[in-house]
């Protein structure tokens, strides 16, 4: 495989966890109160698309009940323990496969689709599974929307952070990744024949998971960042230690959140 078209975020790392575990903190509430605004409960079925980790199909499972199921699937299902029995565990390729069997009350993607080839076949895939009236949540980064990792600027360590974003970006964009698609999911979702879209953004900034999201990232990343000529490896020291120090107000990409309800049949 081409180096370049290589998954640069490879989930067989043990970073991958850690970044899941951040994530799930940063993010999880928010995508949390997005589901129960549109009236998760009791009985829902539910597919977590590219779950990644357990944390987000388990409270689905916690809303949904024994009267309801849910189903978390990804290409890699090492992280989402197999023998939680409060959810399905599938592996499923999203862009290349058909849906699941069955249709779901909701169906909810978080940063995936930037990540998948065929994002339009994705899409659709994710579409044609929702029953009538049943609602489609993604959840996608938009770092072209704000690309520094710390916002205020203010000194060498600053600088040295954001120098190795960028690289990150330059190495995401050219594994295909569409540093712009976040902002584009509502009109994809209307497009695609949802109703009552609407959408929101969100970015946390400063905190110590904040921090721990950057350092696992660095870490998983290093090599490509070292061997791609974009840092030295002092350089990724340097901003590890800086890191450490706990004096970096580090900012995350904005997520947009968006969400369609799919029209009742006549």
């Amino acid at each position: 495989m081409n180096p370049s078209q290589k998954y640069l975020l490879d989930n067989q790392q043990l970073e991958a966890g850690q970044r899941f575990d951040a994530l799930s903190v940063l993010f999880n509430p928010s995508t949390f109160r997005h589901a129960q605004a549109l009236g998760l409960t009791a009985g829902w079925r539910v597919w977590e698309v590219g779950a990644g980790g357990p944390s987000v199909p388990q409270y689905w499972a916690s809303q949904a009940g024994p009267s309801g199921h849910v189903l978390a699937t990804d290409i890699d299902t090492s992280w989402l323990g197999g023998d939680d029995s409060t959810y399905e565990v599938r592996r499923h390729d999203v862009g290349s496969e058909p849906p699941p069997a069955g249709f779901f009350d909701l169906v909810h993607a978080r940063l995936v689709l930037v990540h998948v080839t065929k994002r339009a076949q994705a899409l659709a895939a994710m579409v044609n599974a929702v029953r009538p009236g049943g609602w489609l949540l993604l959840e996608e980064a938009d770092p072209a929307l704000q690309p520094l990792v710390c916002p205020d600027e203010s000194g060498a360590e600053q600088k040295l952070a954001n120098k190795l974003k960028h690289g990150f970006r330059k190495l995401m964009a050219e594994r295909g990744v569409d540093l712009a698609y976040g902002r584009t999911l509502p009109r994809l979702l209307r497009e695609a024949g949802l109703g009552k879209v609407q959408s929101d953004a969100f970015f946390p900034m400063g905190g110590p998971v904040c921090t721990e999201l950057e350092r696992a990232t660095v870490e998983q990343i290093r090599d490509a960042l070292i061997g791609g000529g974009i840092a030295t490896q002092t350089e990724v020291e340097q901003h590890l230690g800086n890191l450490r120090t706990g004096r970096l107000d580090l900012a995350t990409s904005p997520m947009v959140s968006a969400w369609g309800q799919k029209p009742m049949t006549s």
